[in-house]
């Protein structure tokens, strides 16, 4: 029997929708994981940035200069697609690599006068972005939906420990 299918125009019209026969709670998350991602891709690009390029200068502004490698391990992202965000930020005037002091063979990332101006549109747009996802939310919505989202990365954090 061949899944069902949402119809077009509807979001996550290309992915299986047939909750009978698939994780209804994983297709859920699938589907509003892809449009919060493009709602925040929307969001940011108003201010001249890709998504996870934010949060790659919040990292920076919150920790200082960082070997790149260091990026790597703590962003949980491929090296190579770290090495072009960095390039894209730098072409920016957003962050600076230099060599590390310690270790010349290494390259430190810092963010620039010019990404730290950008923080307070960064965290004005995930403020937006909070708007538009809780819409219609009250309060105790919000908080027992952002304890449940904790609960099931706890969830899926133990799962990869195993």
């Amino acid at each position: 029997m061949e899944p069902t299918r949402t119809t077009a125009g509807t979001p996550g019209a290309d992915v299986c929708d047939d909750e009978q026969r698939v994780g209804r709670i994983g297709h859920a998350l699938f589907r509003v994981s892809r449009a919060h991602r493009a709602a925040a891709g929307r969001l940011l690009r108003e201010i001249g940035l890709y998504p996870g390029q934010e949060v790659m200068l919040g990292r920076l502004a919150d920790h200082g200069d960082t070997r790149q490698s260091r990026l790597v391990l703590d962003l949980g992202t491929d090296p190579s697609t770290v090495t072009k965000m960095l390039q894209r930020l730098e072409r920016q005037g957003l962050v600076e690599r230099r060599p590390d002091p310690l270790d010349r063979r290494v390259s430190v990332v810092a963010i620039t006068a010019k990404g730290r101006d950008l923080l307070d549109r960064i965290e004005d747009s995930w403020r937006r972005l909070d708007e538009i996802t809780c819409a219609g939310f009250d309060d105790a919505d919000r908080e027992r939906l952002a304890a449940l989202l904790a609960r099931l990365e706890r969830n899926l954090a133990a799962c990869q420990e195993d």
